[in-house]
């Protein structure tokens, strides 16, 4: 059986890394540049928009983004339900979060109307986009059907 890999951006050198997600437990993937711990954990990204804005350039796999914030009660509610997604689907699309908290362009950026909401993107083109904390099944076809 082959190792699902997943794409992430480095925080510290902006750099695209490709990521084995069978890492061992209580260990981080390092940036293949320089050599810092990469934001990636449970399969999900944490990005800032540029971060975000490299990855779903240069990815060749899909990428699907939850802007969500820490005191947002129906976004800490659907964590589990994307990190879920991004276990059932890992190796076949990316999955990361940009916390528009602390990413206050990202909302503007983005056109982000209320929170949490999810954008799939195919080569830096947004294709879909969805509000709202989601039932695992209604966001599994939410990325099927795109």
């Amino acid at each position: 059986m082959s190792t699902a890999i997943s794409y992430t951006v480095c925080d510290n050198c902006n750099s695209l890394n490709r990521v084995r997600l069978d890492f061992p437990l209580g260990k981080s993937p390092i940036c293949g540049k320089c050599k810092s711990s990469l934001p990636i954990h449970d399969g999900v990204s944490d990005l800032s928009v540029s971060a975000l804005e490299k990855i779903s350039k240069e990815s060749p796999l899909p990428v699907v983004i939850d802007f969500w914030a820490p005191w947002c009660g129906p976004c800490r509610a659907f964590a589990p339900t994307f990190i879920e997604a991004a276990q059932r689907l890992k190796g076949q699309v990316v999955f990361g979060k940009v916390d528009t908290q602390a990413n206050p362009n990202a909302g503007q950026k983005f056109a982000i109307k209320g929170i949490p909401t999810l954008i799939l993107f195919r080569k830096a083109r947004e294709v879909s986009r969805i509000s709202g904390a989601l039932a695992i099944d209604e966001l599994m076809n939410w990325i099927g059907q795109k």
